[in-house]
C-alpha cells in the first residue's frame, strides 16, 4: 500500500509554523540536545538543602553524565563526574546517600575525599609517581542560586549571570525582584517527581503558553481569570497574573494560603509570575510560596520532572498543613502532563511531518524554536 505525503500548506498570516514531529521523536536530534545544551549550559541539578550534613551525595543525570554532588568538610558543594579515575566504573550506585569520610570505588577501591582528590587505592603506596590531585575525579562546574546547585559541564560555562538569572530579568524586567521571594532562604514543603512520557520540548511550550489553560485547567482558571483569555503571564515582560477578586490564596480552592513572603513588594501581592529557565526548568512565585521544576530529559520520549514547594521556614517547621497550596499546582502538573504525553505519539504522524502552527498568544514559543534551532547549529533536515 503506497501513501501519499502531506504537503506543507500556505500558512495564515495570524499563524506562525511549529518544529517539525521529527524534533520530537527522532535520537538524533534528542543525542544532539544532550551534547549542545544538557551538557553545555549550566543545568539545575539538586537543592542545595537537600546535601544538609558533610558526606551527603546525591547522584544526578546530565545528559548523557552521572554527576556526583557531595558536600564538603568544610561545607561547600562540590560535583564530579561520577566516574573512578582507574577503570571507569561508576563510583556511587545509589541515587542519594551519606558517607562518612570518603567516596571509594566498590570495583577496586580507588577512594577519594570530599575534595575529590585520590587518597587511597590498593599498593597506591608503591606508585609514588601517582599525582593524587591529577588522579582526583573530574570536577564540574557548580553554582547556587536561589537555594540551588546548578551545575555545567563545558570545559568553558557560559555566562551565569547571561543565561541563567539574566532569564529572571528578561522576563520580570527587574533584576531584583525574583529576590523579593528569598527562594534560597525557603524550607522544602513539598515534592513530587513525574516520569513523563513525552519529549521534554511539548512540556516547555505547555508551561510557555496558557492558549490551552480554560480547556484544562478549570482550578488555575478559577485562581487566575485572565489566564481564560489564553494570555500566559509569560506573554509579556513584568507582568503577573492577577488573582481573582474573591481569590484569598494560591490554593485548589482559592481559600487563604500563609502569610505573604517578608521581601514581597505590593506590586507583587496577589500575582503569579512564570519564568522559563532555559533549557530545563521552570520557576512559579506567588506571595507565599514559590514552585520549581526541573526537568532530566532522560530520552527523546521520556522526561522525568521532580517539583518542589517551597515555604516560609517557620510555615514548614510548624508542621502547618500545606495541602491546598500544593494540590493546585499538583493538578495542574498532571493535567499539563496528559497533554504532552496524548501530543508526543503524533509527533510520528506524518500529519505532524512539517509541523503545526502557532496561534497568536503562542508567537512567543516561536522565539524558543528559533533559540533552539540556533543552539543546535541550524535546522535538521
Amino acid at each position: 500500500m503506497t501513501t501519499t505525503p502531506v504537503s506543507p500548506s500556505p500558512i495564515s498570516p495570524s499563524l506562525i509554523a511549529t518544529l517539525p514531529g521529527h524534533y520530537y521523536t527522532d535520537p538524533e536530534i534528542f543525542r544532539q540536545e544532550q551534547e549542545s545544551l544538557f551538557e553545555s549550559m549550566w543545568f539545575c541539578a539538586v537543592r542545595s538543602a537537600d546535601l544538609a550534613r558533610p558526606g551527603a551525595f546525591r547522584t544526578v543525570q546530565v545528559g548523557r553524565e552521572s554527576v556526583l554532588i557531595t558536600r564538603s568538610r568544610t561545607g561547600e558543594l562540590r560535583a564530579f563526574l561520577n566516574i573512578c579515575r582507574h577503570r571507569g566504573a561508576r563510583l556511587c550506585t545509589e541515587e542519594s546517600g551519606e558517607v562518612r569520610r570518603n567516596l571509594q570505588c566498590p570495583y577496586h577501591a580507588w577512594t577519594y575525599d570530599l575534595d575529590g582528590k585520590l587518597v587511597a587505592a590498593p599498593n597506591l603506596i608503591k606508585m609514588p609517581d601517582v599525582d593524587r590531585v591529577e588522579y582526583g575525579l573530574v570536577k564540574v562546574a557548580l553554582r547556587e542560586w536561589l537555594g540551588y546547585a546548578w551545575v555545567c559541564l563545558a570545559d568553558e560555562p557560559p555566562s551565569f549571570e547571561e543565561t541563567v538569572t539574566g532569564a529572571a530579568v528578561e522576563r520580570l524586567g527587574d533584576a531584583a525582584a525574583i529576590q523579593h521571594y528569598g527562594a534560597e532562604r525557603l524550607a522544602l514543603g513539598k515534592r513530587i517527581t513525574y516520569d513523563v512520557k513525552a519529549n521534554w520540548k511539548l512540556i516547555v511550550e505547555n508551561f510557555m503558553e496558557c492558549y490551552h489553560c480554560a480547556t484544562i485547567h478549570p482550578e488555575l482558571v478559577d485562581v487566575l481569570p485572565e489566564f481564560a483569555e489564553g494570555y500566559a503571564a509569560q506573554y509579556y515582560v513584568g507582568h503577573g497574573a492577577e488573582f481573582g477578586e474573591d481569590i484569598q490564596g494560591f490554593t485548589v480552592d482559592g481559600s487563604e494560603g500563609f502569610g505573604r513572603l517578608p521581601d514581597i513588594a505590593d506590586d507583587q501581592d496577589r500575582r503569579y509570575y512564570a519564568i522559563t529557565v532555559k533549557p530545563t526548568v521552570f520557576i512559579n512565585l506567588v506571595p507565599d510560596h514559590v514552585i520549581l521544576h526541573r526537568m532530566f530529559p532522560l530520552a527523546e520520549d521520556r522526561t522525568v520532572v521532580e517539583c518542589d514547594w517551597l515555604y516560609a521556614p517557620e510555615v514548614v517547621e510548624s508542621g502547618a498543613d500545606v495541602s491546598k497550596s500544593v494540590e493546585l499546582f499538583h493538578r495542574v502538573n498532571e493535567q499539563d502532563f496528559e497533554a504532552c504525553e496524548r501530543t508526543q505519539p503524533a509527533m510520528a504522524s506524518r500529519a505532524y511531518r512539517n509541523g503545526g502552527v502557532l496561534v497568536p498568544t503562542e508567537h512567543h514559543i516561536g522565539i524558543f524554536h528559533e533559540w533552539l534551532i540556533q543552539q543546535l547549529g541550524g535546522p535538521s533536515a
